[in-house]
């Protein structure tokens, strides 16, 4: 299949070719479930993802402080552009499960208390697809294809570390474009959601400790009570938020942990309460630094108690480049249909540490649905369930797609610098939109 007319001849490969590579394709995803691992260090997965490259002629490396997994695929028909800089696109896949005993009744079902509850396996597997299909056509390609195999997406700072090590120059020059996908357990098997701009919200957590008096619990007014005023901030820090943050750049707080007293006939000394923050652009996610943890320190010292506070950015908001988001949202539904294209009218207030790649080089992250499709709608578990199911049907599309955006972006690159004009084609109206 060739890329659109408007760009120089590139081969790529046809839903035949994904066909052809999808079955073993299944049995890495199966295996890489069964043998789910945690965290930065994924030794037994980095040596699946490097079995299942052999003898393919890329380039291949391992991180230093993370089992991640670097290849690079050097294009036939590569050369510098007017800079000296041979073009590059990235493509990414996270490897990393869940400490969550699986419930799936998959009969390839991890049973070590570790689970791909959020589909990674099926991440892994789509970019080995990738490179491989990218791999038949590779003498036709005007550029590089740098794979980006990441452990500790879950909570670890993966994508942190990877750049760190230098995986956005990893083919010797820093890549002009970054894509990812995730799949969805509750959505339609092989439908394609995204949007330009805020894409997943950013994730910060502050810790409070409200340090009071304890005594007894009959003579409360010879105390000071954490418990009482730590209860007080579970409903300002609510109030405060509808009142001060725009519902269209919104603010989204959880009180997940709230912990004090030994016994229900004494007053604690102090308790400790931690708040999940997630916000969608920059300006909040700077405001909320500041203002949460001065509406707390106010609020606790109005009570006569004390308060100690940390506020740590965790993930910076997933912010898709606008031109970048339109070509990913274009290429599938070239590839697949319109009808299995969406454009998400909101942003997804989960987290994504493939944020750090978008806020160093343009690119787009969007989601794919991989619901059983024998599964009532009623019965679907979404990611992170220990009963989420996904189907490994669409691997063969994922794997095709992924190789389409690398492969025409470098078509749209080269064609750029052959009439030296860095436009992207216009955008195809012609796409669904969310429900």
């Amino acid at each position: 299949m060739s890329a659109s007319s408007d760009t120089p001849a590139v081969s790529l490969p046809t839903p035949a070719d994904a066909a052809d590579i999808a079955p073993g394709l299944v049995s890495l995803r199966r295996a890489l479930h069964e043998e789910a691992e945690i965290g930065l260090h994924l030794p037994r997965t980095q040596q699946l993802v490097c079995a299942a490259l052999e003898g393919l002629d890329v380039e291949i490396s391992r991180g230093k402080d993370l089992s991640s997994v670097v290849v690079v695929l050097r294009g036939g028909r590569r050369a510098p552009d007017a800079h000296g800089e041979v073009p590059a696109v990235l493509l990414r896949g996270d490897m990393d499960a869940l400490p969550i005993n699986e419930a799936t009744g998959f009969d390839f079902a991890s049973t070590s208390g570790r689970m791909h509850a959020c589909g990674h396996d099926l991440h892994t597997g789509g970019l080995v697809g990738a490179v491989k299909l990218l791999h038949r056509d590779r003498d036709s390609l005007p550029g590089d294809v740098v794979f980006m195999f990441q452990p500790g997406e879950e909570g670890f700072n993966g994508a942190g570390v990877m750049i760190d090590e230098g995986v956005l120059d990893a083919s010797g020059a820093r890549v002009r474009a970054a894509y990812g996908i995730h799949v969805s357990a509750d959505q339609d098997l092989g439908v394609a959601y995204c949007r330009p701009g805020p894409y997943m919200a950013a994730f910060s957590k502050m810790r409070i400790t409200v340090r009071g008096k304890g005594g007894h619990a009959s003579r409360p007014h010879t105390g000071l009570d954490p418990i009482q005023v730590g209860a007080m901030l579970v409903g300002q820090l609510q109030e405060f938020v509808t009142r001060r943050f725009d519902i269209f750049d919104p603010l989204v707080i959880t009180v997940g942990q709230f912990n004090g007293g030994t016994a229900p006939n004494v007053i604690p000394d102090h308790a400790e309460l931690v708040v999940s923050v997630r916000t969608f652009s920059d300006e909040v996610t700077d405001r909320a630094e500041v203002e949460l943890p001065n509406l707390v320190s106010t609020l606790v010292a109005a009570h006569g108690l004390v308060s100690e506070i940390e506020y740590v950015r965790v993930l910076p908001p997933t912010i898709n480049d606008d031109e970048e988001a339109e070509f990913f949202l274009r290429t599938f539904a070239d590839l697949f249909g319109p009808e299995r294209t969406v454009v998400r009218d909101n942003p997804i207030p989960g987290s994504e540490d493939f944020s750090r790649v978008l806020a160093a080089v343009p690119g787009a992250y969007g989601h794919i649905g991989v619901a059983l499709p024998d599964l009532p709608v009623a019965a679907r578990e979404s990611n992170h369930s220990p009963r989420a199911r996904h189907s490994d049907a669409a691997l063969g599309d994922q794997a095709l797609f992924l190789a389409h955006l690398a492969g025409r972006k470098l078509a749209q690159l080269a064609q750029a610098e052959l009439e030296g004009d860095a436009s992207e084609a216009a955008p195809d109206p012609m796409l669904r939109r969310e429900a």
